[in-house]
């Protein structure tokens, strides 16, 4: 950060001048760790005195959209380029969502689970993405930042509950980002048609661990680079990317259709109702990144108008073209001949164009370099507004002066994400992935509703405790609805208790409380229903996971919680109060200044 270096005393007037440093070069702990609280061993040892205390502290605070807005950007001492229009957000939309999910996890699915029906599993989880798409767009619009949800939690959840969101944030982003990276080589491999795994250097590490992948590490750092180079620049090979994508998949559902016959479409449903939701669980993730698309409001010219168009736009386009990639696959081989490993290139195949295969591939592969150069924009904008909250080292908060982005937090995520694609397969962390995403959706949908019915200083006492026990109401049932399905697939019993426990806790909001705050540009339609069902469909998709993936995202969670109250509840609480120190010495003097007269 910018050092003051020089101090004048004219007229009794405090004159500061800064002195602009260079970006790079700051490496000192002021850089790391400005807080009062690490400025000496003495200081920490007093802070962790005072944990609990603290911990009370920012657990009932909250922020405002001004300080998001305003005071925290300051702290990146550089404005981001507002350079995108809703053009450039709609394909980034297709860039961060249309990946390789779509061409793996959909045969795999049909195969296991749906069978032809795998078409309303898309639906099925369109429908939920849709509902965590419409939170988002209204929060983008009004808190038009770079934190994207983390910022939206911290002014109406609070500190805690935005730390543990970004701290999941964080997680998805590393090694979800590692994870796309891993994929690209493989593709790559079968787009060179050599053997599997090929490409990778045999070691004798432990198992999962022991194939190691320079490939994913150099596609990391070329699209991190190219993220720092320019958002604008970024924006242009999305285009060409994506543009190249879209024309491999049309071709995919067009040449689907035309070899499609009827008859694979019967039996719709083998697997019954439980195959298609236990699929929709499954092939949600293919909709996974739009929320990347929120972190770009910063540099967005015109956020109210075109947040609401880029990603409501690219989203609405995009379910429709998985459902037809869903329906013509389905409809070119029976679903007990899909092969869940290359469902497309086997039906090509099987139909006579072993070509197409190539071309699948190269959809795949093109899909995937979009993801990661959308995702090292989106991730970073995260990262550094974390970091302007001081809950990582304010250093990955500083935006270059004249490229306009991120660079430091950028790194962060590159480097990272670099050292995990290099040595892991990722194998046991896709299904923590999973909860990791849905448990942040499902997080915006409650802070969606506590925006609407409560405002601080206005709402009344017993419509906050009403807000607070409907809330609780909401969200158990929805728990005891997954739960029930997960125990008892075939039951019909516990639906008769909980669903219309989940009906009466929304209707409860909707009659008994006043809502306190309406949207000034654009707002999600049907609250709280809308909000109440994201809540319900997250709940219940992440209730068909494993017990495995709950087990990983607890330990995760500890993990954050061992870092927070050993650093991150300090260095939040020394900023949070840091402002009320230098006001209130100001106040004193304003008050003791002899009056000029009338």
């Amino acid at each position: 950060m910018a050092e003051n270096s020089i101090v004048e005393s004219k007229m009794g007037e405090e004159v500061i001048v800064h002195e602009q440093r260079s970006y790079w070069w700051r490496w000192s702990k002021q850089d790391f760790l400005p807080e009062e609280s690490f400025q000496s061993w003495s200081n920490y040892r007093t802070a962790l005195s005072q944990t609990w205390f603290r911990f009370i502290d920012r657990l009932q605070s909250r922020s405002f959209d001004e300080n998001e807005i305003g005071e925290l950007r300051k702290r990146s001492e550089n404005e981001m380029k507002r350079c995108l229009t809703w053009w450039d957000l709609t394909w980034f939309g297709f860039g961060a969502v249309i990946g390789a999910g779509i061409f793996v996890l959909t045969g795999q699915e049909a195969n296991a689970h749906a069978g032809p029906a795998i078409v309303l599993s898309y639906v099925a989880s369109g429908i939920s993405a849709m509902l965590s798409v419409f939170c988002y767009t209204e929060f983008a619009i009004e808190i038009p930042v770079a934190g994207g949800s983390f910022a939206y939690l911290r002014i109406e959840l609070g500190d805690f509950a935005a730390f543990i969101t970004a701290g999941n944030i964080l997680l998805e982003s590393i090694v979800g980002t590692a994870a796309v990276a891993r994929s690209w080589t493989s593709y790559f491999t079968s787009l060179l048609d050599r053997p599997d795994k090929s490409l990778l250097i045999h070691t004798n590490l432990k198992d999962g661990y022991n194939l190691l992948d320079p490939i994913a590490v150099g596609v990391l750092a070329i699209a991190a680079t190219i993220a720092m180079t320019s958002t604008r620049k970024t924006s242009y090979l999305n285009w060409i990317a994506s543009a190249i994508n879209t024309v491999v998949i049309l071709f995919v559902i067009i040449a689907g259709f035309v070899h499609a016959d009827k008859s694979n479409l019967t039996p719709f449903t083998p697997f019954g109702v439980k195959g298609i939701f236990q699929a929709a669980a499954i092939v949600y993730f293919a909709y996974g990144g739009f929320d990347n698309i929120a972190t770009m409001a910063e540099e967005t010219k015109n956020p109210s108008k075109d947040i609401p168009l880029g990603l409501l736009g690219s989203m609405s386009i995009i379910t429709v073209i998985y459902c037809l990639m869903a329906l013509s696959l389905s409809m070119m081989q029976k679903y007990t001949d899909i092969s869940p490993d290359a469902a497309y290139s086997v039906a090509f195949e099987r139909v006579g164009m072993k070509w197409a295969k190539y071309l699948v591939a190269l959809g795949a592969l093109k899909g995937m370099t979009t993801v990661l150069l959308v995702g090292a924009l989106g991730q970073a904008r995260y990262t550094t507004h974390i970091a302007r909250a001081h809950m990582i080292p304010p250093w990955f908060a500083l935006v270059h002066p004249k490229t306009g982005t991120p660079i430091n937090a950028t790194l962060l995520i590159a480097i990272t994400s670099g050292c995990i694609a290099f040595f892991s397969s990722l194998d046991v962390l896709a299904s923590l992935l999973s909860v990791s995403t849905l448990f942040v959706f499902t997080m915006m949908a409650v802070a969606l509703l506590v925006r609407r019915y409560y405002a601080r200083g206005v709402t009344p006492r017993l419509d906050q405790l009403k807000l607070f026990i409907l809330l609780i109401i909401i969200i158990g049932s929805s728990m005891a609805t997954s739960a029930y399905w997960g125990l008892y697939p075939n039951g019909w019993i516990g639906y008769v208790v909980t669903v219309p426990v989940w009906f009466l806790g929304t209707l409860g909001i909707a009659l008994l409380l006043p809502m306190q705050r309406k949207p000034k540009v654009w707002g999600v339609p049907l609250v709280p229903w809308l909000p109440s069902l994201s809540i319900a469909t997250n709940i219940f998709l992440m209730g068909s996971l494993g017990p495995e993936a709950f087990e990983r995202f607890g330990i995760c969670t500890l993990v954050m919680l061992v870092y927070y109250v050993f650093f991150g509840l300090h260095a939040t609480y020394d900023m949070a109060h840091q402002q009320d120190k230098l006001i209130t010495p100001k106040k004193v003097q304003e008050e003791t200044m002899p009056s000029a007269g009338p």
